[in-house]
C-alpha cells in the first residue's frame, strides 16, 4: 500500500528507488529470518518477485549476501555500514567513556540508543558480567512502549510526533507489566516530562530493572538517551533510582558537553 511519503518520494527526481529497493532487501533479514528464499524477501520487502531476485542478485554480485542452496543468507560484508558510522561519528570519544564510568561506579549495565521508528535502537553498549536473560548490543532494536530507554526518549519528542506515535503504535505485551493501554502510555510520556527520567522494571522481560535519562542537544532537542540496567535481584526499582539516577545524569550532562565538540554528531543523532 502507498503511504503519503511514498508518493512524495516518487516525486523528487533525486529519489534513486532501486537503491531504497535494494536497502529494504537487506532490511528483510532479521533474527527470525537469517535465511530467506526468493518467494519470501518478495513478501516481506513487498516487491514483485523478478524485482526481488535482481536486488539479491546484485547484493550478491557485491557480497553482501550469499546463497545456501536457494536460500539468501547476508555475509558479513553488510557490516561496513554500521562500522563506517561508528567511526565517522566519535561515538567512543563522545559517549563511551562516561558510560564505562558509570558502569564502574555502579556495577551495571551502561547503554546509549536513539529513536528509530517505533523502536530504540542501540549505539553505544557497556556490559558488564553479569548475565541478564535478554542481552543488548550495538545494533540491537527493542520497542519504545517497554523499555525506559524508549519513553524517555519519546517524552520529549515534539507533540505531533507523540501523537502519531500513538495514533499507529501496537503496543506488544511481553510480561504482564508491559504497558499495553495508549492512555496510560501517554500518561507515563507526560510525567517523565515532568520529572526528568523513566525506570522500568520486569516490563520486556522479567528479571531486569532500568532506569534512563534524556540527551539533549545545544538546542535542547533531544537526541538520545541513557540508561542503566542490571537484574532485579541485585537492586530494587527505589534503589536503582535513588543510587544511580544522580550518576547517570552526571553522564548524561557530559555526553551533553562532549556533543557540544561534535555537532554533526548531534546532527546525526536527531535523524
Amino acid at each position: 500500500m502507498s503511504t503519503a511519503d511514498d508518493t512524495q518520494k516518487t516525486k523528487d527526481p533525486e529519489y534513486l528507488s532501486t537503491l531504497e529497493r535494494g536497502l529494504r532487501v537487506l532490511n528483510a533479514f532479521d533474527a527470525d529470518h537469517p535465511e530467506l528464499p526468493l518467494s519470501e524477501v518478495a513478501t516481506i520487502t513487498g516487491l514483485s518477485p523478478a524485482v526481488a531476485r535482481r536486488c539479491l542478485h546484485t547484493l550478491l554480485e557485491l557480497g553482501y549476501v550469499g546463497k545456501n542452496g536457494r536460500r539468501f543468507i547476508l555475509k558479513p560484508k553488510v557490516l561496513e555500514f554500521g562500522s563506517a558510522y561508528l567511526h565517522s561519528m566519535n561515538l567512543e570519544q563522545v559517549a563511551t567513556p562516561y558510560l564505562q564510568k558509570l558502569r564502574d561506579q555502579t556495577g551495571d549495565s551502561s547503554s546509549l540508543a536513539v529513536l528509530s521508528g517505533d523502536e530504540i535502537l542501540y549505539l553505544v553498549h557497556v556490559s558488564t558480567e553479569r548475565k541478564i536473560r535478554l542481552g543488548a548490543s550495538v545494533g540491537t532494536r527493542f520497542p519504545v512502549h517497554a523499555t525506559s530507554l524508549g519513553r524517555a526518549l519519546m517524552a520529549y519528542q515534539p507533540d505531533s510526533v507523540i501523537d502519531a506515535y500513538l495514533d499507529t503504535v501496537e503496543l506488544r505485551k511481553f510480561t504482564e507489566h508491559t504497558i499495553t493501554a495508549k492512555a496510560e502510555l501517554e500518561k507515563r510520556l507526560r510525567k517523565i516530562r515532568q520529572q526528568g527520567h523513566d525506570s522500568a522494571q520486569d516490563e520486556l522481560d522479567y528479571g531486569i530493572v532500568s532506569v534512563a535519562v534524556p540527551i539533549f542537544d545545544t538546542n535542547r532537542q533531544v537526541v538520545a538517551s541513557v540508561n542503566c540496567s542490571t537484574s532485579t535481584t541485585r537492586v530494587s526499582r527505589e534503589k536503582l533510582i535513588e543510587e544511580r539516577l544522580p550518576l547517570l545524569q552526571d553522564a548524561a550532562i557530559e555526553i551533553e558537553l562532549a556533543l557540544k565538540k561534535w555537532p554533526f554528531l548531534a546532527n546525526s543523532l536527531r535523524g
